[in-house]
């Protein structure tokens, strides 16, 4: 599959300066945007901010035992590898690309889209 092309921006200088709440994930805001961050089994996921089914905050719902993110409003539930609905809804939720880099941990914002 292609990788689309993104501006990348800093995050923070390490994973460990990001603050997780306890169910793993955390909201926070980069380059004017509020995305929610999850970390689970040591990889960091990055997606939208807000379910589009009624506009929960997913840092406020949990990971399932597969690592997909579960809305704390109508549990529906997406992959955080692609966006993918898991429980059959037909939703799509926005994800991001993470890289863990020496210099810190970027997110990468699709250029060119209409929903950046």
């Amino acid at each position: 599959m292609k990788q689309k092309k993104c501006t990348w921006h800093k995050l923070a200088d390490s994973v460990a300066e990001i603050s997780f709440s306890s169910n793993g994930m955390a909201s926070v805001s980069l380059a004017g945007k509020t995305i929610c961050l999850a970390l689970h089994k040591d990889q960091l996921l990055a997606c939208a901010q807000k379910c589009p089914h009624a506009g929960g905050i997913m840092a406020n719902g949990h990971l399932d035992a597969v690592g997909n993110i579960v809305c704390p409003l109508h549990r529906y539930k997406f992959s955080l590898g692609n966006g993918r609905n898991v429980s059959g809804e037909g939703y799509f939720l926005k994800t991001f690309q993470v890289e863990i880099r020496k210099e810190g941990v970027f997110v990468g914002f699709e250029e060119n889209n209409l929903f950046n």
